[in-house]
């Protein structure tokens, strides 16, 4: 089989309100496509580094991440490190990135540091997954403009609407002026609560609203996926068996169906 023509499809985790399960779908969504025998290369671009842990990638780990990547310190090749799960290599980032967004200003083409690093990676796998941080600074917009797709966890809560018309707004920017080809993969629901009205209600306005770009598989609130992170490890492999987790892998399926990966 030729490889080399197949090129790596870039994805983005946003959403600029922080606690919406972005890090841990991330985490999980990425560990479940390595599962399922995909070639996975997650970057963590959010400078509190909470994915680079949720992996179990200790402090001392971390010499070089995107950070060093970002500022022209390393090749991006340098920077793979493995995780302990087959086929999925992370680039770390540490609390160093938040000076990024302001060093990062005096650049030549500030926007496509990144979209310029992964031209070196991009036929090494078949998805590349950006954990952005909560918000729309210049790492964020880096990941943007080298991203095919544009995945949006999002809480069932009364304001989440809301958010995700400003994010859509932000996002029609970015593609309005630095990426042509931005697309929206879909809209992942997260800490669904069945035993709550309210969740079903918001479900609904988004359904209505985005229609197709919701994808069909919620995540539950769960206690298990939350645990995960403190022991190092993604949930779906700390507890393969529990509703986060299997909710994960079919979550992952059906991206691999749509997006065919």
């Amino acid at each position: 089989m030729n490889h080399h023509q197949k090129r790596a499809k870039v994805f983005s985790i946003v959403n600029q309100k922080g606690g919406v399960g972005k890090t841990t779908t991330a985490i999980n969504l990425a560990t479940s496509l390595a599962l399922s025998k995909k070639k996975v290369l997650f970057i963590d671009i959010d400078p509190q580094g909470n994915a680079s842990t949720g992996f179990g990638i200790e402090n001392s780990q971390r010499q070089k991440t995107i950070y060093e990547v970002l500022i022209g310190e390393c090749g991006i090749k340098e920077a793979i490190i493995p995780t302990r799960i087959n086929r999925l290599k992370i680039i770390t980032s540490t609390v160093d990135l938040s000076a990024c967004e302001i060093e990062l200003v005096g650049f030549e083409r500030r926007e496509f540091l990144l979209k310029k690093a992964l031209k070196e990676i991009i036929h090494d796998f078949d998805c590349v997954l950006i954990d952005c941080p909560p918000s729309l600074g210049l790492l964020t917009i880096n990941a943007l403009t080298a991203s095919d797709s544009i995945l949006i966890p999002m809480q069932c809560e009364f304001f989440s609407l809301e958010g995700i018309s400003h994010l859509l707004t932000s996002l029609g920017l970015v593609k309005e002026n630095l990426n042509h080809h931005l697309e929206i993969s879909g809209i992942i629901l997260t800490m669904y609560d069945r035993r709550n009205k309210l969740t079903e209600q918001v479900e609904t306005d988004v359904r209505d609203f985005l229609k197709e770009k919701v994808f069909q598989n919620v995540i539950p609130r769960n206690v298990r996926l939350s645990e995960a992170p403190s022991h190092g490890i993604p949930g779906v492999l700390y507890d393969p068996q529990c509703s986060g987790s299997t909710a994960y892998s079919r979550l992952a399926q059906e991206i691999i169906e749509r997006e065919v990966l």
